[in-house]
C-alpha cells in the first residue's frame, strides 16, 4: 500500500479514536487525558499495534499542541495581570520549588546516581505540566474561578524558571565549562525578558497590527505569529510554551476575543495529539522495574505539591474549598518533565533515569487529572467540612472572575449596580404599598362596583 495511503488510514484511526474517547469520557463527566494516554500507550513502542509512516506528523502535533494550549491559557489574563500575579506570588514559587524540587534529588542521592542526577531529577518532579493542567482547567470549567490566577502564577514561575534551569543542566550534562553554561544562560535570561517586556509594554501595539474583521485572516496571523515566536524562543534555549504564553498575554481586547474563538477547536485537537505522542514514546516494558521508587515518589510529590498550592491560595485569601482545587490541579507532570529526562537520557547519565522519570511522568499525569477533580471533595469529607474556608459565599462566587483582571472588574461593577437597583425598586415599591396600606386604613375601604377586582399593588 502507498505510504501516503498508510499515513491517512492511520492519522485518521487516531483522530477517530480520539474523538470515541472524548465522547466516553464526556459520558462519565471525566477528563479524556488518561484515555489519550492509554490510546498512545496502545500505538506506540511494545504496544498492541505500533505506529508507522504518522509517528513523525504525530511527533510535530504534539508540539503544536503544547504552543496552542499555553496561547490560549495567555489569552485569559492581560501583561498587567500577569506582571501583578508574579510580583504578589513570588514567594509561593520558592515554595513550591523548595518542596517539590527536594524529593526528586534526595530520590536520586538514596539510589546512588551522583549530584548531576539528582539536579536533573529534582527538576523532573518539580515542574507540573502547564499543557495537561491548561486542559483540565478549561475540562473541568474552572478558568474563570478565583484561584485559577493562583495557579496560573506558579505555573509561569515554573516555565519562566526553564529559561534558567535547562541552560544549566544542559551545561552540566555536557560538562562544559563555567564560561560557556554562563553564556547559554545569559542568552536564554536575556531573550525571555525582551519578549516579557515586548508583551508587557508593547501589548497594545501587537494587538493593533494584529487585528481584523476577516476571520480567515486573523487565525492565519495569530497562529503565524504564535509559531514563529515559539520556534525562535526554543532555538534560543527558551521554552517554546513560555514564548506562546507571552504571545497570549501580549494580545488583548476583541482580538484576544476572537482568536480565542478561532483557535478553540485547534487547541483541542493539537492537544489530544499531544497526549498520545506521550503515551507513544513510552515501552510499557520499561516500567514495571522502576515502578516501586516511581510510586513512593509520586506519592511524596502529591502531597508536596497540593501542599504547595493549599499554601499559595490561602496566601491569597481563596476561601478552603479553592485552596483544595488549586493543590489537586497542580499535581500532574508532564511536557517539561519529560524535556528533562530526555536531555538526561542522551547524554548517558544513568540508564535508570530514563525509565524512572517516564513512569513518574506517566502516574502523575494519569492521576493529576483525578487529584483536580477529586481533592476538593475528598478533603471537605475528612475535615468535616472544615476546609480552612471563609464565610459561606453566595452560589457561584467561587466561579467569578478575579477582580484583579479589567474584565472581573467591570463584571462585579456591573452586577453590584444592578443589584443596587434591583434593591432601590423594591424599597421604593414597598414604601409604595405602606402607603397605600395607610391610605385605605384611614379613610375606609371604597365599596366595589359589580365585576371589580380589589386593585393589586404593581410592586
Amino acid at each position: 500500500m502507498h505510504s501516503s495511503a498508510v499515513f491517512l488510514i492511520e492519522f485518521g484511526a487516531i483522530i477517530l479514536g480520539l474523538g470515541l474517547l472524548g465522547r466516553l469520557a464526556a459520558r462519565l463527566r471525566f477528563s479524556p487525558i488518561p484515555l489519550y494516554l492509554l490510546a498512545g500507550l496502545a500505538f506506540g513502542e511494545g504496544g498492541l499495534l505500533p505506529l508507522g509512516t504518522s509517528e513523525e506528523f504525530v511527533a510535530i502535533g504534539a508540539e503544536i499542541g503544547v504552543v496552542l494550549l499555553l496561547l490560549m491559557l495567555g489569552l485569559e489574563y492581560t501583561a498587567g495581570d500577569l506582571v501583578s500575579n508574579l510580583k504578589t506570588q513570588y514567594p509561593a514559587g520558592i515554595v513550591d520549588a523548595t518542596l517539590n524540587a527536594l524529593p526528586g534529588a534526595v530520590m536520586a542521592l538514596l539510589l546512588g546516581w551522583g549530584p548531576i542526577a539528582a539536579v536533573v531529577l529534582a527538576g523532573i518532579t518539580w515542574i507540573s505540566s502547564s499543557g495537561v493542567i491548561a486542559k483540565v482547567l478549561g475540562d473541568l470549567g474552572r478558568i474563570g474561578n478565583r484561584e485559577t490566577p493562583v495557579i496560573l502564577s506558579i505555573l509561569v514561575l515554573e516555565d519562566l524558571s526553564m529559561a534558567v534551569y535547562l541552560p544549566v543542566v544542559t551545561a552540566l550534562l555536557a560538562g562544559t565549562g563555567i564560561a560557556a553554561g554562563s553564556v547559554t544562560l545569559a542568552i536564554a535570561l536575556g531573550v525571555a525578558g525582551v519578549v516579557l517586556l515586548v508583551a508587557v509594554r508593547y501589548g497594545r501595539h501587537i494587538s493593533r497590527f494584529v487585528s481584523t474583521d476577516d476571520p480567515e485572516k486573523l487565525l492565519l496571523v495569530v497562529l503565524g505569529l504564535t509559531l514563529v515566536v515559539a520556534g525562535v524562543a526554543q532555538q534560543l534555549q527558551v521554552s517554546a510554551a513560555v514564548g506562546a504564553f507571552l504571545v497570549g498575554i501580549a494580545l488583548s481586547g476583541e482580538v484576544a476575543e476572537g482568536a480565542h474563538n478561532l483557535l478553540a477547536p485547534l487547541r483541542d485537537l493539537f492537544a489530544a495529539v499531544f497526549f498520545v505522542f506521550f503515551g507513544l514514546h513510552t515501552d510499557p516494558a520499561s516500567i514495571p522495574p522502576v515502578l516501586l521508587p516511581a510510586l513512593a515518589l509520586a506519592a511524596v510529590t502529591t502531597l508536596t505539591k497540593i501542599a504547595t498550592g493549599w499554601w499559595a491560595a490561602r496566601r491569597a485569601g481563596i476561601s478552603g474549598r479553592g485552596r483544595w482545587r488549586a493543590g489537586g490541579t497542580l499535581v500532574a507532570r508532564g511536557e517539561f518533565s519529560i524535556v528533562i529526562a530526555g536531555l538526561a537520557v542522551t547524554s548517558g547519565i544513568d540508564s535508570d533515569l530514563g525509565p524512572l522519570a517516564t513512569a513518574y511522568v506517566l502516574i502523575l499525569v494519569v492521576i493529576g487529572p483525578l487529584t483536580a477533580r477529586y481533592t476538593e471533595p475528598l478533603a471537605l469529607r475528612l475535615t468535616g467540612g472544615r476546609g480552612g474556608a471563609r464565610p459561606a459565599r453566595e452560589p457561584g462566587a467561587e466561579r467569578e472572575v478575579s477582580a484583579g483582571t479589567g474584565a472581573g472588574r467591570e463584571a462585579e461593577a456591573g452586577r453590584e449596580a444592578e443589584a443596587g437597583r434591583e434593591a432601590e425598586a423594591g424599597r421604593e415599591a414597598e414604601a409604595g404599598t405602606e402607603a397605600e396600606t395607610r391610605a385605605g386604613t384611614a379613610g375606609g375601604p371604597e365599596p366595589l362596583a359589580p365585576g371589580q377586582e380589589t386593585p393589586v399593588s404593581r410592586s
